[in-house]
């Protein structure tokens, strides 16, 4: 049986003392079954990953101390996900898997066709908390409150390549334009479920750092279309090309 592996917002280092969270306590105790004397993983984007062992334990209270350094740091590429709101479980589903592919920024936007106007930021960050103690990355994904597509337009950055899964079917393939225009500092913008408007396609396509790609020849469903995009940037420029990268 594998070892728990944990986020820690404390320092790690040979000798620290770590007490998790009454949550995370019970987690270990009561769900793991772990007792004194057991290991655990722990990790953050500063420290790396670290083993603890086990030192006290009850349902409520564990301490342990921390070891020996696994690994060091690594950070993700620089890749932002822009996405419509959905229903609830699809909603899970892209943040989760945003995670899982190692995206630095996920952000909620409000679309003229968004049908879900509210995300519960909490229950999304502790989704990717979750993601992330599994997949083995070293840093949570930061995510921001919704905000409406005309602000995120307005004050969008010169040096980010914005690009935009346009289902309208009129834009070059990803794939093929990634590798025209690979860049290491993205964001990928996917639609409502009933697709921009005719006056939000004008609007994103005007800014200089658009780049219009197709998903292909049928309509995704937004969980699928992140999933999709990431998937294909990560081949193309990420640390899929190259393996991890050094923490920055």
């Amino acid at each position: 049986m594998s070892d728990p592996r944990l986020y820690c917002e404390h320092s790690l280092s040979d000798g620290a003392s770590v007490s998790p969270s009454r949550e995370e306590s019970h987690y270990l105790v009561s769900v793991m079954r772990r007792k004194i004397g057991d290991k655990v993983i722990f990790f953050n984007a500063k420290d790396g990953e670290w083993s603890a062992r086990i030192v006290t334990a009850d349902r409520k209270t564990v301490t342990l101390t921390v070891e020996t350094l696994q690994r060091a740091p690594q950070s993700v590429p620089d890749l932002e996900l822009l996405f419509a709101p959905v229903k609830k479980s699809r909603t899970d589903f892209i943040v989760e898997k945003a995670t899982e592919l190692g995206v630095r920024h996920i952000r909620p936007v409000l679309t003229r066709r968004t049908i879900v106007d509210k995300v519960r930021i909490d229950r999304l960050s502790a989704l990717a908390r979750e993601a992330a103690e599994q997949t083995e990355r070293f840093d949570l994904p930061k995510i921001s409150e919704a905000e409406k597509l005309d602000a995120v337009l307005r004050d969008w950055p010169n040096d980010r390549m914005l690009i935009f899964c346009d289902e309208a079917g009129d834009a070059m393939p990803m794939l093929e334009a990634l590798r025209d225009r690979a860049t290491s500092k993205a964001a990928i913008l996917i639609g409502p479920e009933g697709g921009f408007t005719t006056e939000e396609r004008a609007q994103i396509r005007a800014l200089p750092v658009t780049l219009p790609v197709s998903l292909g020849p049928r309509i995704l469903r937004a969980d699928t279309a992140a999933a999709a995009a990431l998937t294909i940037w990560q081949s193309v420029c990420g640390d899929w090309t190259g393996g991890a990268q050094p923490r920055e």
